[in-house]
């Protein structure tokens, strides 16, 4: 069954335009609403919690949730600016019926979309969220007056959340002595990072934590490190933590100011788990990751699976293995034995903890991954339906086949969470990479243009 609403990661698109309008989103809330209602457990509470990044439309649209969710006779719990993972913690330790966050993400402020756990705290399955595109389809029924759910804010989610955190990491687990750089990219976690780390006994110097309405994810976050790579250099840090505009990814900057990405965070978790003799099984990574992590993690012994991209994909995969640790180069980690999706702060805290544990420093945990240079361009273009089938892509792809001459590979990829398509190359020699990578975007530019 095709998805007329729903992406790889919830409901995402242009402020103003459907499906994220006032509209829309007031019948999605009573959709879901509906639907969670009809499929809830008798031991769960009638209700559904919603969170928020700090784009300014989040206002409008948490209105209009509440309101649609409230006419189908569902409770609403409010939580205001809270991170994605918060929202799924709080949602099962509620034990509510569903959770919602209002954010599109590591996207700019201009647009917004909709999130969704169900009472576990993973995301929605395939048939929960086809029953509510379904439903989207009937008239909008309002209860009767006596029976419509009721709202209400939690005024101590922060703090919850906050303590969550800290406890994924083991009780005499101290940072003190640390300097560490915290971007919270003007997103949801800007109340948030900055306290648990300091809490937990580090030097925080904080940046990206004034947010406007429209600044986040500008020029600052995991989308954008620069100012975080020159702020780590210049305060003299240990290293420094780079969060998107809702915290559930993480990318970080060692001591020197490198860049350290998802699939090399991932070599570090893995590396340390597989030393404690605590690493459920293997890795799983995407078609994104990095050839060197499977090199490397092959050398260790470890077993490593390709997901597709997205962090569902990465679930959907560990949960067929039986696994436990899993990513993305963006830096979606996700860590099961620690909590139910990807969580940008407390994969923070686990690479950290495996630091401290080595008694080593981020750069010298990398000493034994090398990846292989990898490059990608973003073309974006609104005609991607069906592009691979094009004549001239295929050439291009062929040709790029015959340049790497086995010593590569190519990845065309369209995003489910933008419009654009990816152009990912990756081999051993980086003038090369860097030349087929551009040759081939410059072609896709052609066709979906």
């Amino acid at each position: 069954m095709t998805r007329k609403y729903f992406g790889t990661d919830g409901i995402r698109g242009p402020v103003g335009h459907l499906p994220i309008t006032p509209e829309f989103v007031l019948k999605l809330g009573w959709a879901v609403g509906k639907v969670m209602q009809a499929r809830g457990d008798q031991e769960l509470e009638n209700k559904i919690l919603i969170g928020k990044d700090t784009r300014s439309s989040g206002y409008i649209f948490e209105s209009t949730l509440e309101a649609g969710i409230s006419s189908a006779g569902v409770d609403v719990r409010l939580l205001g600016p809270m991170p994605t993972p918060a929202v799924a913690y709080l949602t099962r330790t509620f034990r509510a019926q569903a959770g919602i966050v209002i954010s599109a993400s590591h996207n700019p402020y201009t647009d917004n979309g909709i999130k969704f756990f169900g009472p576990d705290g993973r995301k929605l399955a395939d048939d929960v969220e086809y029953e509510i595109e379904r439903m989207l389809d009937e008239p909008m029924r309002m209860v009767s007056a006596d029976r419509l759910g009721k709202v209400r804010r939690i005024n101590d989610a922060r703090g919850r959340y906050i303590e969550f955190c800290k406890s994924t990491v083991p009780h005499p687990f101290s940072l003190k002595g640390l300097r560490i750089v915290v971007d919270c990219a003007h997103g949801a976690s800007y109340h948030i990072a900055p306290d648990v780390f300091e809490e937990l006994g580090a030097e925080v110097i904080a940046i990206g934590r004034e947010p406007d309405g429209v600044n986040i994810n500008l020029d600052c976050g995991s989308t954008h490190p620069e100012v975080l790579q020159q702020k780590v250099i210049e305060v003299r840090a240990d290293l420094g933590i780079a969060l998107d505009g809702d915290a559930d990814r993480v990318l970080m900057v060692d001591d020197q100011g490198e860049l350290v990405d998802g699939d090399q965070l991932l070599y570090v978790l893995a590396m340390d788990r597989a030393r404690r003799g605590a690493l459920c099984g293997g890795v799983v990574g995407t078609l994104m990751s990095n050839f060197g992590l499977e090199l490397a993690l092959s050398d260790a012994q470890i077993p490593f699976h390709r997901a597709g991209v997205g962090d569902r994909y990465v679930m959907e995969a560990l949960d067929r293995h039986g696994w436990s640790l899993g990513g993305e180069s963006s830096g979606h980690i996700v860590c099961l034995d620690r909590t139910s999706t990807g969580d940008g702060i407390v994969s923070a805290l686990q690479v950290l903890s495996a630091l401290i544990g080595q008694d080593c420093s981020l750069r010298e945990a990398l000493a034994g991954l090398k990846t292989v240079p990898q490059v990608m361009i973003n073309v974006r273009g609104p005609n991607r339906t069906g592009f691979m089938q094009n004549e001239w892509i295929k050439k291009a792809l062929a040709d790029a086949d015959h340049q790497l001459a086995g010593r590569g590979r190519v990845l065309l990829r369209p995003s489910g969470t933008e419009p654009l398509v990816r152009v990912m190359v990756e081999g051993e020699d980086a003038a090369l990479v860097e030349q087929v990578c551009r040759s081939l975007a410059d072609v896709v530019t052609e066709v979906i243009a």
